[in-house]
């Protein structure tokens, strides 16, 4: 039996990494580049395990793996999250809460993701463990967000102040890392503005 994996990536060339690897392995492998697509491939065909980056736009793999969770047909779907940016004790919680089975941070290490790979797509049982109420899912994910925006800011602020003062040969690449944390902050607070009016309309509906 040839296991057929969904790897989820914004980033082309982490996507196409990840593929490579497991396609050399002889893993049938269909990509996505958030989570949006993400559920429309599963929904026309369902894969064996999905491998998600968090930080995604249009929609990110914590709402990935809650909405496969909340269904009832994708609830014992095995995931692997895979993250550079959510890698705090309390993201790796939150990620694992959700009924993920694994969690490996960036870069990844080859010989760790394949053997990870294997003994999730192998393991007897999957996670049948109720998933998290919205409310609970809101609260959880608004606070990994939170965190994360402030991090992101922090770090933008120091880069912009580094930046003018490095030697002309050091600067394109401070100027990408620079370039790099301003799109994922804008990636985090769009979500962030998203669940925060989620979470008002569960309250309101909750409190009628």
């Amino acid at each position: 039996m040839v296991h057929k994996i969904l790897v989820v990536e914004d980033v082309p060339a982490v996507r196409e990494l990840l593929e490579i690897t497991l396609r050399f392995k002889g893993y049938e492998v269909e990509t996505a580049a958030n989570g949006q697509e993400a559920l429309e491939a599963i929904a026309d065909n369902p894969p064996d395990l999905v491998v998600t980056d968090i930080l995604m736009p249009y929609m990110d793999g914590y709402a990935l793996v809650q909405r496969l969770r909340r269904d009832a047909a994708t609830r014992r779907m095995p995931v692997v999250f895979v993250s550079a940016t959510y890698v705090a004790p309390e993201d790796k919680e939150f990620a694992l809460s959700l009924g993920a089975a694994r969690f490996l941070e960036k870069p990844i290490d080859t010989e760790e993701f394949l053997l990870t790979v294997a003994e999730v797509l192998h393991q007897s049982e999957q996670d049948d463990s109720p998933p998290l109420d919205d409310v609970t899912f809101y609260r959880g994910y608004l606070e990994r967000l939170s965190t994360k925006l402030r991090y992101k800011s922090v770090q933008i602020t120091r880069l912009e102040r580094l930046l003018p003062t490095l030697p002309e040969e050091q600067r394109p690449a401070f100027a990408s890392m620079l370039a790099e944390a301003r799109r994922e902050r804008q990636i985090i607070q769009k979500e962030l503005d998203v669940i925060e009016r989620l979470l008002q309309d569960s309250n309101t509906d909750s409190g009628n």
